[in-house]
């Protein structure tokens, strides 16, 4: 049976929310994309209030992407696999905001999960020693 075959459902198209973007080849990684529309929230328009052009905010928002990646791979914190899955289970309610970070060592003394081998207290004071750069990238490397 051949892939055109009409008895074979076409894949989902993107705007489809099963469709899902194929995996990025290294040529891509860099692609030129055209004007893409994106949504300037209020962070995105305070980061670019100084630019006056297009070139200039995709500037901006490159650098600051290069540079935010960057502290991603630099920061965080060793965890157990315990500790992991109570910070994802506190980031389940959503998104994230930087006030909530900075508020995971008391919702790690709130909460009521548990796992084997997990040491709250201990949790939440490496929590209050870290940087909220550390606390971000924790929280980024959870997928929230």
């Amino acid at each position: 049976m051949s892939h055109t075959d009409e008895t074979d459902p076409a894949p989902p198209q993107r705007g489809d929310p099963s469709w899902v973007a194929p995996a990025l080849t290294r040529e891509e990684q860099t692609r030129h994309v055209g004007k893409t529309p994106i949504f300037f929230g209020p962070p995105l328009a305070l980061l670019t209030r100084e630019q006056k052009n297009t070139l200039e905010i995709s500037g901006k928002l490159n650098r600051t992407a290069e540079r935010y990646l960057e502290l991603m791979r630099e920061h965080g914190l060793a965890l157990s696999e315990a500790e992991r899955q109570c910070i994802a289970h506190i980031c389940q309610i959503g998104f994230m905001s930087p006030l909530e970070i900075r508020e995971l060592p008391l919702e790690v003394s709130l909460t009521r999960f548990e796992a084997p081998g997990l040491d709250k207290a201990a949790l939440q004071a490496k929590l209050e020693a870290a940087t909220l750069v550390d606390l971000v990238a924790v929280v980024e490397s959870l997928g929230f």
